[in-house]
């Protein structure tokens, strides 16, 4: 599902996907998302990115978590990388950050040698997303709240 931002959010939301804004929306409370954020190395190579924690209390990144709900983007099934105009989610979010992150440490290299695919990508999305739904029933934590 790849689609311009403008067509499908409002607020907050437009005025982080126009221009050169770049966004990553995760579940901060994944200790795998969490980690998997802080090793992607995107700053180096595009500058700088939003990191917006769709369980954040702050009130603007709420309402882009909401509208992304709104738009059909379930952000307990997947993640959202707004680059640019564009959004991506899922494994289109995975495949598109491996494109564009740095290739420095093993780790950026691993996932960069899987996820830069497409194909991989599509395939191997499912079993992270189920490993990280399996993990926060193990921590006890609840689905994202849309707020709405």
């Amino acid at each position: 599902m790849q689609t311009s931002t403008a067509q499908v959010l409002s607020s907050e939301a437009v005025r982080l996907a126009s221009g050169n804004h770049n966004a990553l929306i995760y579940d901060g409370d994944c200790p795998m998302c969490s980690q998997y954020v802080r090793m992607l190395r995107l700053k180096s190579s595009i500058g700088s990115v939003r990191l917006v924690n769709a369980r954040s209390d702050d009130s603007a990144e709420q309402l882009l978590v909401q509208d992304l709900h709104r738009a059909g983007y379930d952000l307990n099934q997947g993640m959202v990388f707004i680059h640019g105009s564009k959004l991506f989610y899922g494994d289109e979010c995975v495949h598109r950050l491996a494109l564009l992150s740095s290739r420095h440490g093993i780790l950026n290299r691993i996932n960069a040698a899987l996820f830069r695919s497409p194909i991989l990508s599509r395939l191997l999305y499912p079993v992270l997303k189920c490993g990280r739904l399996l993990l926060l029933r193990l921590l006890g934590k609840k689905p994202i709240s849309t707020g709405s």
